[in-house]
């Protein structure tokens, strides 16, 4: 897999798609990131390709707990008195490597997780081609050998359940949701999923 990649990207939406086959996920508000673990280390990458891996070596030393060959697509975040704190995570990022690490030993960071871009089995490999659900399954597969601080964000098919967040989980600093075909592939630099937001600014960092 040629690194960095194409991202997938989401279209801001006034109202949440509904019908058979959608999938919702909480939009978490935080710094939106690749994780790639390689035989000897892990690398972070922002939405711009850029390498971001020392201002967030909290989060690459827990990624060395992945199997080597995993790539994942996420979004960095930091929990401060039970809710997001975007302004943490955007401090941390633009910050200077001294003071990156001197944050991250105040406020740790997390890794909510909603992709898995390459399974390390070299027989399934890239599974950009593969259905969500697919994608969906072999990640939480993978993940339930790791544990927090990196774990997969919440995910449903019911839309009821990805209108409460939509209304509850404002307080904890979520952003929205993301609707997602559950048959679709990923959308390597597209905007191929919808973001219902809680406010009219869909956040660059997020992408979704």
């Amino acid at each position: 897999m040629e690194l960095p990649i194409n991202v997938a990207l989401a279209r801001a939406v006034p109202v949440l798609p509904q019908g058979p086959g959608w999938w919702y996920e909480p939009k978490f508000d935080g710094h939106r990131m690749i994780m790639v673990r390689t035989e000897d280390t892990v690398t972070l990458y922002a939405r711009s390709g850029r390498v971001v891996t020392p201002y967030w070596m909290d989060l690459a030393l827990a990624g060395m707990a992945l199997r080597p060959g995993t790539v994942l697509d996420g979004e960095a975040v930091i929990w401060r008195d039970g809710r997001l704190d975007f302004g943490a995570a955007q401090s941390r990022a633009a910050s200077s490597v001294t003071r990156a690490r001197a944050l991250a030993a105040r406020h740790p960071a997390s890794y909510a997780c909603w992709d898995l871009v390459q399974h390390p089995d070299p027989a399934i490999g890239d599974t950009r081609p593969l259905p969500y659900t697919e994608r969906r399954a072999l990640l939480l597969e993978l993940l339930a050998e790791v544990g927090p601080p990196i774990q997969p964000v919440p995910a449903t098919d019911d839309r009821d359940v990805a209108e409460h967040w939509y209304e509850a989980l404002e307080e904890q600093g979520l952003e929205g949701v993301v609707a997602k075909r559950g048959a679709a592939a990923y959308p390597s630099g597209r905007r191929g999923w919808s973001v219902n937001c809680t406010n009219s600014e869909v956040r660059s960092t997020r992408g979704p």
